[in-house]
């Protein structure tokens, strides 16, 4: 089971979008637990809030710098309290990583040693830094977009109000994986802020943080963060509520007021986003609503366009868009699907960085190991071409987002057979044509694709999406 499966399953057991921080902050702990030996003291302490709490929450929060600074000592108290969380409620692991030579090894550790379900890290060294964690596709991932800490002003809000940093962080950030691996983390007291965060990012889960500061108005955090469905959003549980003696009881009472809330959010905006086709076309493509709908959320636009390869070209795909659309991308997964489906493969491949996301997806999907080939081989770390486990001797089907020239997944294709993997077939969302899957047949793969370029834009033509010059221009290049 997947991390957003395994939150959304105790989301409706125990009807909470409550999580708990279990930090073992000395200056923190209630003075009952006091002792000459304060890791004792801290293990007890936390013990006790997880058998006051573990009905009325969705997931637990430990801040590994905490357990740190107690040295060795509290490393061994973060197994012990990782043990001691119920199996079926989800553990974020609360790092902020932000070191780039370390992401192989550190997410190697946290997922399959420490089995925690997923973690927090730093945006700051980009999606390099994030992509070793997404290989994961049981974890997830919470991207640190922005915090109420006032010393962070200055950067946060750089260049300006208007455009700051920590929205451009947000709009990246949904590039680097689905909704399904990636969400954000919001620290702040200020429910416009959580607002336009979810407007940019209306897919997203959104871990709130900082939202009991004095004067603080969950109403308006709620109406703020939660999504369409009036979820997405998870609440911390206040910290000065841990050491409280009736935890239990206290926390049942603002369990109570939270939903009691929600409930009023939802019944107020009852609403519901949702793409009709507005054509019938009398010889309609099979994948017509999803050609259509690419083209009307901008992944398909018209133009001079300049590629990669220094051509210029009158149209410009972007497929990186449907991550953000889950109606779209849903129903991407499952065209690729009903072509998966029927080829033989141990093991899937997506191609770096474009079609990460849509790999991952379809491994959840077909509950299939996935691994990729690295773009570049680094010159630290591991230094491995392929990402993921496998044995040599295994098929992989590659999977990528658009074939325009073939170089790009040839590339990676030869890259998983000098690891001694066998690959067969390639298979992409969009062909460009103009031969291309010969020159793959030529290379020794069977070259697969949901569209072509020309069914495209023949059927946006029909439907009345382009014009005539739009239509010529395409047919004449």
């Amino acid at each position: 089971m997947n991390f957003f499966d395994k939150l959304n399953r105790n989301i409706l057991q125990n009807q909470s979008l409550l999580f708990v921080g279990l930090d073992p902050n000395p200056e923190m702990m209630p003075t009952r637990y006091e002792s000459e030996d304060i890791i004792a003291g801290l293990g007890e302490w936390l013990e006790f809030i997880i058998s006051q709490t573990s009905d009325f929450v969705c997931a637990y929060k430990p801040t590994l710098g905490f357990y740190e600074a107690l040295g060795i000592p509290g490393l061994q108290l973060l197994q012990k309290t990782l043990t001691a969380i119920p199996s079926h409620i989800p553990v974020i692991l609360d790092a902020k990583h932000s070191d780039l030579n370390t992401s192989n090894i550190f997410a190697r550790t946290v997922f399959t040693e420490w089995q925690v379900d997923a973690i927090t890290l730093s945006p700051y060294t980009g999606q390099d830094h994030v992509v070793p964690f997404l290989v994961y596709p049981d974890k997830a991932v919470f991207i640190l977009c922005c915090t109420s800490n006032p010393g962070a002003e200055a950067l946060q809000q750089y260049p300006t109000k208007e455009s700051p940093l920590y929205l451009q962080i947000v709009k990246e950030s949904k590039n680097w994986g689905t909704p399904e691996q990636l969400g954000l983390e919001v620290g702040t007291t200020n429910s416009e802020v959580l607002a336009t965060i979810r407007g940019i990012a209306p897919e997203r889960i959104i871990m709130a943080r900082s939202i009991w500061a004095e004067g603080a108005n969950l109403r308006q955090i709620l109406e703020a963060g939660l999504n369409t469905n009036g979820d997405g959003l998870l609440i911390p549980v206040p910290q000065d509520m841990l050491g409280s003696p009736q935890l239990s009881q206290e926390i049942q009472s603002l369990h109570t007021e939270i939903n009691q809330i929600k409930t009023e959010i939802i019944h107020e905006n009852s609403t519901c986003s949702v793409w009709f086709s507005d054509v019938c076309l009398l010889n309609q493509h099979p994948q017509q609503n999803l050609i259509l709908q690419l083209y009307d959320i901008g992944c398909i636009m018209f133009g001079n366009f300049v590629q990669a390869s220094g051509a210029v070209f009158p149209y410009y795909i972007d497929l990186r868009k449907i991550i953000s659309n889950p109606q779209v991308f849903n129903q991407v997964l499952t065209a690729y699907e009903e072509i998966l489906k029927n080829l033989n493969f141990d093991r899937l491949a997506g191609i770096p960085y474009g079609s990460l996301p849509t790999a991952t997806g379809l491994a959840l999907r077909l509950n299939c190991p996935m691994i990729f080939p690295r773009k570049e081989v680094k010159a630290h770390g591991t230094r491995r071409v392929i990402e993921g486990n496998f044995h040599p001797g295994e098929i992989v089907v590659v999977v990528d987002d658009i074939l325009i020239s073939g170089k790009s997944v040839m590339e990676g294709a030869e890259k998983l057979e000098s690891a001694g993997l066998n690959v067969n077939d390639i298979v992409v969302f969009i062909d460009h044509e103009q031969g291309v899957k010969d020159r793959l047949q030529q290379n020794g793969y069977r070259g697969h694709a949901v569209l072509t370029i020309s069914e495209i834009t023949n059927t946006l033509y029909q439907a009345g999406r382009i014009n005539d010059e739009q239509f010529l221009a395409f047919n004449e290049s």
